[in-house]
């Protein structure tokens, strides 16, 4: 199985908007890393547009075991929360947080009025977020003696990984940014060599 080490979200909060029969629907999407800010955002929203009706929201967070969740908050069965979801799923986002808010208009819309309202107004914000790519990335530590140098410096050129720490005092050591589908592999190799001792 192919280990997925990038992954899409969004740079910045963005916006967007959807108005059908009366009925005004803002959607705000947010970066998220996990629940406390998915809470910490909607809390916001709730104090700042406290006058509307329904508050709709869904998030996905993380990648290989996601978290994801959406609510109607009042609006009829899966009319609202699920369409939302959808929309983040299809632009093959994670890490972040969508919140449609619902002004009434006195027209009620039906399930697949809702479901289109809310499904439109995402993909708004959706459509004018800056789209990023993230990579995951596994910290590796080891030390090892000066003989070695070389030998492990060209293998983190070939291996195109990031060097974060670096101490060179009585015997060395490094602090590398791996991709995690790499970081077996190279962890692997690192224990051939002479000296090298990972640090777990």
């Amino acid at each position: 199985m192919q280990i997925q080490d990038t992954y899409k979200t969004i740079k910045k909060p963005a916006e967007g908007f959807f108005k059908d029969r009366g009925s005004k629907f803002y959607a705000f999407a947010f970066p998220v890393n996990n629940e406390s800010e998915v809470n910490e955002n909607r809390a916001a929203l709730r104090k700042k547009f406290h006058d509307a009706r329904h508050h709709v929201y869904a998030f996905h967070i993380g990648l290989s075991q996601p978290i994801y969740r959406s609510s109607d908050d009042g609006e009829p069965a899966n009319s609202s929360g699920p369409p939302v979801l959808g929309q983040i799923k299809s632009f093959g986002l994670t890490d972040i947080l969508v919140v449609v808010i619902r002004y009434f208009g006195g027209t009620k819309l039906g399930i697949p009025g809702l479901i289109n309202a809310y499904k439109t107004a995402t993909a708004n914000a959706l459509t004018n977020a800056e789209i990023i790519e993230k990579t995951v990335t596994q910290k590796l530590c080891f030390t090892f003696d000066y003989p070695v140098m070389n030998d492990i410096m060209r293998m983190t050129k070939d291996e195109d990984v990031k060097i974060g720490k670096q101490e060179f005092l009585e015997s060395c050591f490094l602090e590398l940014d791996v991709k995690i589908s790499k970081f077996d592999a190279l962890r692997n190799k690192l224990v051939q060599i002479k000296s090298v001792q990972i640090k777990d």
